[in-house]
């Protein structure tokens, strides 16, 4: 039979989960994070694939507005929930999914496209490159000693139960979206993602825990964490796993560091998912005996070269006219000049010659100001062809702040 991509139909949802489920290791979701995910389906922005009765592929986007440099809260397609069937492979299915998202996209009006992989070596064929990294460490609390700054011992900390401190935590969650590239700001229902702890997750740990740092009766951070209990020869021997962490100030956040480090019975410290450039990286007076590591966390695909590149600022001027490479999305083949600095910016076609060349996926890379155009000049996937046009656009493209995505989709 030939198949037919369509529109996914509420009544057709559960079928369609249990082919995403089966794709990605045929382990049933628990009952909670099943209602959650069909409570932020968006049905018009769900894809299936069918051949005959029978849903074979997946695919959908969400309505993110992600912060972008500068502070701007930008329209994006959250691609996710991408499948295809083993019995159906090879068959173009894939493409025909990815075409359809980005003309999709294009047509609503957003100039980006953002996902995260499951494996990576996929997307980059589709025009997305890794544009935010995340780091995640074990912390051997037992060898290592932490040095906090001035305020931090007039945070208060207080626990409080999961559900009664998320309003909090989620206005602090809010207060922080701006200040980082790749934060995404918060859709219904989205608040209840972290809350989720089916005791199937756990992995052998507790419940998960909260813990608020506050200061003159208000929440300046936060905590969820649980505990993983474990015992050696030589005593205890327990984890602590930090599931979100998130402060307002420097103190705050120290705060917090310092207590999860010395949680009792425990002689280590995981984190996962945390920005690259987090501050506990410099309260520690050993980060060998960190062992951070770094993995590819949100991958940005433009899909409207001249609006994307519009609706961010640049930290330093920059005049620089770019040959762009998309054979997936052809609109935005060609010359592009870039003008802009930490005020704004103007993209626009030109007919001048070109500074530098390089393909959409590049640009993407180097969207959120993560990954510099210099290393990827060295890899020979970015060529400059005006002396000194490389500096000048790597400057301008970094961001003070690392990107960073809180929480996967």
């Amino acid at each position: 039979m030939t198949t037919e991509l369509r529109v996914l139909e509420p009544d057709e949802w559960d079928s369609w989960w249990e082919v995403l489920e089966l794709a990605f290791g045929g382990v049933p979701e628990a009952p909670e994070q099943r209602r959650l995910w069909r409570d932020v389906t968006e049905f018009d922005r769900f894809l299936g694939v069918w051949d005959g009765d029978r849903c074979v592929a997946t695919a959908g986007a969400f309505s993110f507005r992600l912060t972008v440099p500068g502070g701007a809260s930008v329209r994006a397609g959250g691609v996710t929930m991408v499948s295809v069937a083993g019995t159906h492979r090879r068959r173009g299915i894939l493409t025909s999914m990815m075409r359809r998202q980005l003309d999709d996209l294009r047509a609503a009006g957003e100039p980006l496209a953002v996902l995260t992989a499951s494996e990576p070596e996929i997307y980059g064929r589709f025009g997305y490159g890794v544009g935010a990294y995340a780091m995640r460490a074990t912390i051997e609390t037992t060898r290592v000693r932490l040095s906090v700054p001035e305020g931090t011992d007039g945070v208060t900390l207080r626990l409080a139960g999961l559900q009664e401190s998320s309003p909090a935590c989620e206005a602090v969650y809010a207060r922080l979206v701006p200040s980082r590239p790749g934060m995404i700001a918060r859709l219904p229902h989205w608040e209840r993602e972290p809350l989720l702890d089916p005791p199937g997750d756990r992995e052998g740990a507790s419940p998960k825990l909260c813990v608020l740092a506050e200061r003159g009766g208000e929440v300046v951070g936060f905590a969820q964490y649980a505990i993983k209990p474990d015992w050696s020869p030589a005593g205890a021997d327990g984890t602590v796993v930090v599931h979100r962490l998130m402060a307002l100030d420097p103190a705050a956040e120290a705060a917090l560091w310092r207590y999860l480090c010395s949680v009792d019975l425990t002689a280590r410290v995981k984190v996962y998912g945390r920005p690259v450039d987090d501050g506990w990286q410099h309260l520690v007076s050993d980060l060998r005996r960190c062992q951070p590591t770094l993995r590819d966390a949100l991958h940005v695909r433009l899909v409207e070269v001249g609006a994307a590149l519009e609706a961010r600022t640049y930290q330093a001027p920059v005049d620089v006219v770019f040959e762009v490479e998309d054979a997936f999305c052809p609109w935005n083949e060609g010359r592009w000049r870039l003008t802009g600095d930490a005020k704004g910016a103007v993209c626009v076609r030109t007919s001048d010659p070109a500074d530098l060349a390089l393909s959409v996926r590049e640009l993407g890379a180097a969207y959120l100001g993560g990954t510099s155009l210099v290393p990827l000049a060295a890899a020979g996937r970015v060529r400059e062809l005006r002396e000194g046009a490389l500096a000048e656009a790597a400057v301008a493209f970094g961001s003070p702040a690392a990107p960073w995505l809180p929480h996967g989709f």
